[in-house]
């Protein structure tokens, strides 16, 4: 899509970006609070286009997560809840060490995913704000998993009807080339089962539910199973069904996990630029 396309159904501005998805939303401060109203009509919007853009935000922390909750239940990290911390609060991502310096730092968000899939009730929508930018680069990208599907052909269709996938935090770690998960992190998320093909719960449409955190197949030989799941990974992240996102100093970006993969480019020189974002999540439903 080469020109903005302007939604006149909304009380604010809103600019489709995307074929794929994306909206860009201006006139709409999220620092200051907002009715009801408003909110169920960006949640439609955010449902409509599966990525929000709102430019030119400036949120605190806390800030951040007082909007966030008006959207629902704030989601605890694992990383948080592993070193005793008694309630969500913004998860900063960035690539400094303890004195704040850049560093080369490649983790799970450079490997396409959706947002918790390893809990038994996975994320609905993450809020990402950014705080600090390289020059360049650094893109986030979104594939559309609604189209991944549509566009399967209907013996594939036919074949992952009713196959669940394991997805587990022990399998991203392994699949990420990180550290490996601990023993008290494997306790506090043991793996899970969720449809291989996941039906949206506010508007029916059917998607592919994959991503770095699954493992394999339940029922299935393992082999075939990783086969499968490659399969569909390559076929769910070719590049029309992916919108990329240039950030923008105080942009702040939602997207509804139930409808996408999303992974971030290390095409910057992450060694001498940071790259600082504010991070917070609300729940979702379990996926059927």
């Amino acid at each position: 899509m080469n020109e903005l396309t302007r939604d006149k159904n909304y009380p604010f501005e809103l600019n489709r970006l995307g074929d794929a998805a994306g909206a860009e939303i201006r006139g709409v401060d999220l620092s200051q609070s907002f009715d009801d109203d408003l909110r169920d009509l960006l949640k439609r919007a955010l449902v409509e286009n599966h990525v929000l853009i709102f430019r030119d935000q400036d949120l605190s922390g806390e800030q951040q997560m007082v909007m966030t909750e008006r959207f629902g239940t704030l989601e605890r990290h694992l990383i948080h809840d592993a070193k005793g911390h008694e309630s969500p609060q913004v998860h900063v991502i960035a690539n400094v060490d303890e004195a704040g310096n850049p560093v080369n730092r490649i983790y799970g968000s450079f490997h396409w995913h959706t947002d918790k899939s390893y809990h038994d009730v996975p994320s609905f929508a993450t809020f990402l704000h950014a705080r600090e930018l390289p020059p360049d680069g650094g893109q986030t990208e979104f594939a559309n998993m609604h189209l991944a599907y549509e566009n399967l052909d209907a013996e594939m269709k036919e074949r992952i009807a009713g196959l669940k996938a394991i997805h587990s935090w022990e399998a991203n770690r392994r699949n990420t080339g990180s550290v490996p998960a601990t023993d008290e992190e494997k306790k506090m998320r043991p793996p899970v089962a969720h449809p291989l093909v996941r039906t949206h719960s506010d508007t029916g449409r059917k998607s592919i539910y994959i991503g770095i955190h699954t493992d394999c197949i339940e029922g299935m030989d393992r082999e075939e199973g990783i086969s499968l799941l490659k399969q569909l990974y390559d076929h769910a992240t070719e590049r029309r069904f992916v919108y990329a996102h240039h950030w923008q100093l105080g942009d702040l970006v939602v997207w509804d996990n139930r409808s996408l993969l999303h992974r971030v480019l290390s095409n910057y020189d992450m060694s001498k630029h940071r790259r600082v974002m504010h991070r917070s999540v609300v729940i979702g439903t379990r996926p059927q």
